[in-house]
């Protein structure tokens, strides 16, 4: 019983790490516009870290154009400062009710380096994923030396966790593929 909670854990923990490169992959810029690009910045907000998307309407009315819609407009001014300050490399302009973000076609040279950090985002979830398998394996491995899991089913709770590391980094792979497909897109 014990190593099927060691399989659900692990699975858990596999599910986040992918969930964690989502988040990786949406903040890397592809030349079009996507809510994602912001969605998780955060402001100083009457003195507490709030993320924009809790604070403002954010909508994308063409591919380059972001546009950002505080319900408060006393926000506009940290909106501009966080995405000013951000790794987008956009400039924010205001009208005073709203925050307008142009997002610039990328170059051929920009594109290449962006593929090869997600190339590295890719290869670290993929490290966090078999660093995981590592540790359930291990701790299947001490239920087995202690005694406390027969060993047909120790072996069949490590075959599950080498099929669940084989389908996350399936996911990883595929994920990897669609970004770099979509920073070649024009």
């Amino acid at each position: 019983m014990l190593t099927k909670e060691v399989v659900r854990d692990t699975e858990t923990k596999m599910k986040k790490t992918i969930e964690s490169a989502m988040r990786e992959f949406n903040e890397v810029r592809t030349g079009r516009a996507h809510p994602g690009l912001i969605e998780g910045m955060h402001i100083d907000y009457f003195g507490t870290p709030t993320m924009i998307k809790q604070i403002a309407a954010i909508s994308v009315p063409d591919p380059r154009t972001i546009v950002i819609q505080p319900w408060d407009a006393s926000a506009i001014a940290e909106i501009e400062k966080a995405v000013s300050s951000s790794k987008l490399g956009v400039t924010p302009f205001n009208d005073g009710k709203i925050v307008r973000l142009s997002i610039p076609q990328l170059s051929e040279e920009r594109r290449q380096e962006l593929k090869k950090v997600v190339k590295e985002m890719a290869e670290k979830s993929r490290v966090s994923l078999r660093t995981i398998r590592r540790d359930a394996n291990d701790r299947i491995k001490k239920m087995q030396s202690e005694k406390t899991a027969p060993e047909d089913e120790a072996f069949k709770a490590q075959d599950e966790i080498q099929k669940l590391t084989d389908r996350f980094i399936k996911e990883i792979d595929s994920l990897l593929e669609d970004k770099s497909k979509a920073l070649v897109e024009l």
